[in-house]
């Protein structure tokens, strides 16, 4: 086993050490090499070591460099030194984050990482937490909590009687919402086309003041960092609203959740203490390797009776604190050990440098596009650019043409009727010299299309 797990380190190890230099999309010879997994599942089976050969030939070349510092496709970072090697050692460990008597290392390094996110990020003291899959997870995890609380201050029992016959829930949501939370209410049970939507402004955020009149058992769901533009929902005004319709606040915080952590950018966040709820990635700012979320509940009681787990052989107590009472998984991996191995290499003043360059950087592509002539479509706020390059065909060319050229990978979107390319800056690797030689190679690319820049 020593020489096979050295081997597999030595082979991460050289694909990570050759991430800065490549192309960001594999050549196409690679892709078309992966064909080679296609084969017929062998009768004897093959050694560990031809096994993860393969592996490493294979699926190395033709791997999307996602963790390097020019993927700008989606709001997903790159797993620092830090985390990737206690992924590693947690790996080692192949610990099931369940009960802790069970696994009392794991279970207690969780609950210290979600303290300590829940005092960075400024949540209630009292808040639960449960480390999840992703946002998607936490976003569900969460709702799952404020459906049984609003139901049970109606003197409804979902957990016992589901929803048949219960109190119907108006759930309101921004018209910019992101489809995985109205996924989240789909599986809960709540629809996703019967919500309320709430008109949003020119920048993707949520017009408090046309909030309908709302009549509990109700739930808001707000926003922090929209996905093409990064504005803020105006958590404040909206908290304000739902204390006097009696509503449930939850805050999709995928990736703008961190932005209270950093002193520069924290009064986006105003308010948002006062909310019920919260659901973020880890796998986004915070940088720890796939796949990683986590949700926040203010009221701990809500989340246990909504996840809360009892059959004979688990044999525990309640005064202990137990993960699988907090999680929808009952077996799950203890995802909590690398965003603790993050919060304590990168500290408060780490944490709040790695948001605040990358919006840095954000704000960098933005102006040398403009520069250029190239339309910015939205107010850079946080680490999202959205760019035009005229009609939407030529954009849709000119992002295509970025994807294959291979300097950087930037993704496509649609934004209130037009179409963008969109540039998610969130890797912790990510320097001046990237953003300048994307630019660079932008600029080269919309050329070709027949693009001038100024």
């Amino acid at each position: 086993m020593s020489d096979l797990l050295r081997d597999a380190a030595n082979r991460a190890m050289r694909y990570r050490a050759q991430i800065d230099a490549r192309r960001v999309k594999p050549s196409p010879e690679a892709i078309a090499a992966v064909e080679g997994f296609r084969e017929a599942l062998p009768q004897a089976g093959a050694s560990a070591e031809e096994t993860l050969a393969m592996l490493d030939e294979l699926g190395s070349p033709a791997a999307m460099a996602m963790t390097g510092p020019r993927f700008f496709g989606f709001v997903i970072g790159g797993s620092t030194p830090a985390t990737l090697a206690a992924h590693w050692l947690a790996g080692g460990w192949d610990q099931n984050a369940v009960l802790h008597d069970v696994v009392p290392a794991v279970s207690t390094i969780e609950a210290v990482a979600a303290d300590w996110m829940i005092d960075l990020l400024g949540l209630p003291s009292e808040s639960a937490s449960a480390f999840v899959t992703g946002a998607t997870v936490a976003n569900f995890t969460a709702l799952a909590a404020a459906r049984h609380k609003v139901l049970a201050d109606q003197g409804w029992n979902v957990r016992a009687n589901g929803l048949y016959g219960a109190p119907e829930i108006t759930v309101a949501v921004s018209a910019e919402a992101h489809p995985t939370l109205l996924k989240s209410l789909s599986m809960l049970g709540l629809g996703q086309e019967r919500v309320v939507e709430v008109p949003v402004d020119h920048q993707g955020r949520m017009l408090a003041s046309s909030i309908p009149a709302l009549r509990a058992p109700a739930i808001i769901c707000a926003q922090i960092g929209n996905i093409n533009t990064g504005a803020f929902d105006p958590i404040g005004e909206i908290c304000e609203f739902a204390t006097a319709s009696d509503a449930w606040v939850h805050v999709d915080g995928a990736f703008g959740l961190w932005a209270a952590a950093t002193p520069t950018l924290r009064s986006h966040c105003d308010g948002l203490g006062r909310a019920d709820s919260w659901a973020t990635d880890a796998h986004k700012w915070l940088n720890v390797p796939y796949d990683c979320g986590v949700a926040f509940v203010r009221y701990a009681d809500a989340l246990h009776a909504t996840m809360s787990i009892e059959a004979s052989y688990l044999d525990y107590s309640d005064e202990i604190r137990n993960p699988c009472d907090f999680t929808p998984e009952l077996s799950r991996r203890a995802r909590g050990v690398e965003v603790w191995a993050a919060l304590r290499t990168l500290g408060r003043e780490g944490i709040a440098d790695l948001v605040e360059r990358c919006c840095s950087h954000a704000r960098r592509f933005a102006d040398k596009l403009s520069a250029a002539g190239f339309e910015i479509l939205n107010d850079v706020v946080l680490n999202q650019v959205l760019v035009s390059f005229g009609e939407p065909d030529v954009t849709l060319r000119v992002i295509d043409g970025i994807q294959e050229e291979g300097t950087c990978w930037c993704g496509k979107s649609q934004w209130q009727g037009k179409t963008a390319m969109r540039i998610s800056v969130s890797n912790w690797s990510t320097t001046e010299a990237d953003v300048d030689a994307s630019v660079d190679a932008i600029i080269r690319v919309a050329a070709a299309q027949g693009v001038a820049a100024n």
